[in-house]
């Protein structure tokens, strides 16, 4: 039996104290938003917000977690102890009504949060990748929300895949369509470590605020290309293979890797043109080397391939790396220079990194449960849902390796597990929530911030004496 850390015999003896720095680290993390926030609303209703976020990480009844009544029975009241769930569903939701605020403050508040993870990278000299995709948020049973259009069912298409000796369906002549909204985000990472949420956008292409896919995704690169030039290195998946879409990256001079359709047609260096698949056929990989998956970590072989090509669309010089792994060939397009087996290796794992959005639109929408808000007004789902996306960021920034003590021992005193692949998992994102969630049901924190009028003068200066000494204990 491993031995028990200092930190975990802290937490056991102290487990209010530990519960209360951790709603400090919250705090502290969304400090500058909130003080953006208490400029244009209500004191009160700024620590409704930050009780709204306490609230999402402890509610993890996923169909129902986003309801405003389930918010506002998770509600705090002033004086810490609970209060009514219709109170709390009154104060939720003139927080989200209010006009005085859009979901725009959030937006630059995770934009200044991954602009900090870019500074990073950049000080230690590391290549900073920008991660795009589109999911969407699928309200099925919706029919009147403002800002719903017809959206591809990911779940109907999952449910009706058959399973060799238990299930068979007849495939679907056409996929299923339900009512929902498009999603577009875009995150920062390294080229190891964790990705940081910088952008993201929810829009329908129905009604009066219909837009656009391509316009959206504009707007994104176009603001991430004003905040950080050429710094960045944008990552795209097949959706993005276009003319159109290079035409936009050569207008922002934007260093991209984009997996592209094999049977679209390509101009070689001699100036013939061919198919993507047809480019190189025949012959001999120049790289070879042995890879992990790092999902189920098995090993398989893999080989590369490169070349200079041309679109017959564009001028830009682009360079072609034909990777087979497992039998299965990819065709990466980029604009930055390969002639080396290092520079290949390069873009093949700037690639690979790609799937670290695709687990945050999973996380999102299985733990987070982004799908359930019932929100007649598209701007107070819009911030609901942003509200949500802080969540996720905060989460995300406990996970920091100088957090690592004192999560390791959280985990252990709240959610701990002893299977292999849960203690040595990099993430483990499901299990800091659930954690944090029983923490804090099992050992009330009190907010410190946004104190409302109403509390006596020495409960206050009560309260801050023993956050400070918290502070000394914990920190």
């Amino acid at each position: 039996m491993p031995e028990l850390s200092e930190t975990f015999k802290r937490l056991e003896r102290d487990p209010q104290g530990g519960s209360q720095y951790l709603i400090e680290r919250l705090e502290t993390f969304l400090m500058p938003f909130l003080l953006v926030l208490d400029e244009v609303l209500d004191k009160r209703l700024v620590r409704t917000l930050l009780q709204c976020l306490v609230a999402i990480i402890r509610l993890r009844n996923n169909p129902q977690a986003l309801w405003l009544s389930e918010l506002g029975s998770y509600l705090d009241g002033y004086d810490g102890y609970s209060s009514s769930a219709a109170a709390g569903t009154k104060r939720v939701g003139k927080l989200l009504r209010s006009v005085k605020w859009t979901v725009g403050l959030i937006d630059r508040s995770l934009l200044s949060k991954a602009d900090e993870e870019v500074k990073k990278l950049k000080e230690q000299g590391k290549r900073i990748l920008c991660l795009w995709d589109g999911s969407v948020v699928e309200k099925a049973e919706s029919e009147k929300l403002e800002g719903l259009c017809p959206v591809l069912s990911s779940k109907a298409k999952r449910r009706q895949r058959s399973k060799r000796g238990l299930v068979f369906n007849w495939p679907a002549p056409r996929p299923i369509r339900v009512m929902g909204m498009q999603w577009s985000a875009g995150l920062i990472a390294g080229m190891q470590g964790l990705p940081h949420l910088a952008v993201t956008r929810w829009w329908t292409t129905k009604g009066v605020f219909a837009t656009k896919l391509r316009d959206t995704e504009e707007e994104l690169l176009r603001i991430c290309v004003r905040k950080w030039g050429r710094l960045l290195v944008h990552v795209f998946d097949r959706g993005y293979a276009s003319a159109y879409w290079l035409q936009i990256l050569e207008k922002y001079r934007a260093r991209f890797v984009i997996r592209w359709i094999k049977t679209h047609l390509f101009l070689t260096a001699a100036g013939e043109e061919k198919k993507l698949w047809q480019i190189g056929l025949g012959k001999k990989y120049l790289a070879h080397k042995e890879i992990r998956d790092p999902l189920t970590g098995e090993k398989m072989p893999c080989d590369l391939w490169w070349t200079a090509v041309r679109h017959p669309s564009s001028g830009e010089h682009l360079y072609l790396v034909k990777a087979r792994v497992k039998q299965g060939v990819m065709y990466l397009i980029t604009n930055d220079r390969v002639q080396t087996e290092a520079q290949a290796w390069e873009v093949f794992f700037t690639y690979r990194r790609r799937w670290q959005i695709e687990l945050s639109f999973r996380y999102a929408k299985c733990e987070l449960a982004l799908e359930c808000p019932r929100l007649w007004s598209l701007e107070a789902r819009l911030k609901l849902l942003g509200m949500v996306m802080l969540v996720y960021a905060f989460l995300l920034s406990l996970l920091d390796p100088a957090h690592q003590e004192l999560i390791k021992a959280l985990l252990r005193f709240k959610c701990h597990r002893t299977g292999k692949r849960c203690q040595e998992v990099q993430a483990p994102l499901y299990r800091l929530r659930w954690a944090l969630s029983r923490l804090w049901d099992d050992y009330r924190p009190r907010l410190t911030c946004f104190l409302p009028p109403s509390d006596d003068p020495l409960t206050v200066y009560s309260l801050i004496r023993d956050v400070e000494r918290i502070s000394q204990n914990w920190g």
